[in-house]
């Protein structure tokens, strides 16, 4: 019986053949709906006129200049997050007392509903670019955080066993095992939460209308009724994330090359 892996990746010509195929169909279904009418074009626009939105907005609207605002916060607001997460999320996962300490406050902190503190952002910092930088790096720092803690707790004890065998000191096993182990896991956690942090971009660019960026655009478009605008800024942000996505994969192939060494192997 022949066998099997339920995991198995497509070679990479076909998977490119199989997700352009599955670009092709989502617009012809789109234009098909839009088409035939079966929903207002109030509510799904034809990709047609988006496009032509697209067109109008990069020529009325600044569009260029307001998605560079956008990625600069983006940019360094994770920075910031990343910054202070890992090595406070180190220095907690390693320390028993700092563990108890922060325990409790990490659980709760998670359920909090995050874009309900812009308001105090505002009042805190008055409206502008560094306000939205905090507001995000606050927002990506609370995800980040128990992330890292995970990842301390994840580092396998086999690891810190050999080095300390072989006559190592604490600081030497933080330095040798569990700093590199825990960088380079909790750069899959900063990938997933750069994609989750244009939730919070926009958010917090929405509370300050002219203040510029891709949320504010959005904003003046809903308030104009200009469906079609709203949908082209979705297609763009989506389009800046997935390139963000492959700068930081690049990245981590780079840094971390590892990690992809089984995976290639296996091909």
């Amino acid at each position: 019986m022949a066998s099997y892996d339920l995991r198995e990746e497509l070679p990479q010509r076909n998977a490119l053949l199989v997700e352009l195929i599955g670009f092709s169909a989502i617009i012809g279904l789109w234009t098909l709906i839009t088409e035939m009418e079966w929903i207002p074009v109030g509510i799904l626009p034809s990709p047609l006129k988006v496009g032509r939105a697209i067109i109008e907005m990069n020529s009325q609207d600044a569009l260029i200049a307001n998605a560079v605002q956008s990625l600069k916060v983006n940019v360094l607001g994770l920075l910031e997050a990343v910054i202070l997460g890992l090595p406070l999320g180190l220095a907690i996962g390693l320390n028993k007392y700092l563990r108890a300490l922060c325990k409790r406050f990490i659980v709760v902190i998670r359920f909090l509903p995050l874009t309900i503190l812009i308001g105090l952002f505002i009042a805190w910092f008055k409206l502008g670019d560094f306000m939205k930088i905090q507001f995000l790096a606050t927002s990506i720092f609370l995800y980040l955080l128990p992330a890292v803690l995970q990842r301390v707790r994840e580092v396998e004890d086999v690891y810190v066993q050999t080095v300390t065998t072989l006559g190592a000191t604490k600081w030497q096993s933080v330095w040798y095992v569990f700093l590199p182990a825990v960088v380079s896991r909790s750069f899959d956690d900063i990938i997933n939460l750069g994609a989750i942090s244009w939730t919070y971009i926009v958010a917090a660019e929405m509370s300050d209308m002219y203040g510029g960026g891709l949320g504010a655009l959005s904003y003046l478009a809903a308030r104009q009724s200009r469906v079609d605008k709203l949908f082209g800024l979705v297609i763009i942000i989506i389009l800046i994330g997935f390139l963000l996505d492959k700068v930081q994969l690049y990245l981590d192939k780079t840094l971390f090359a590892y990690k992809y060494a089984n995976k290639e192997h296996g091909r």
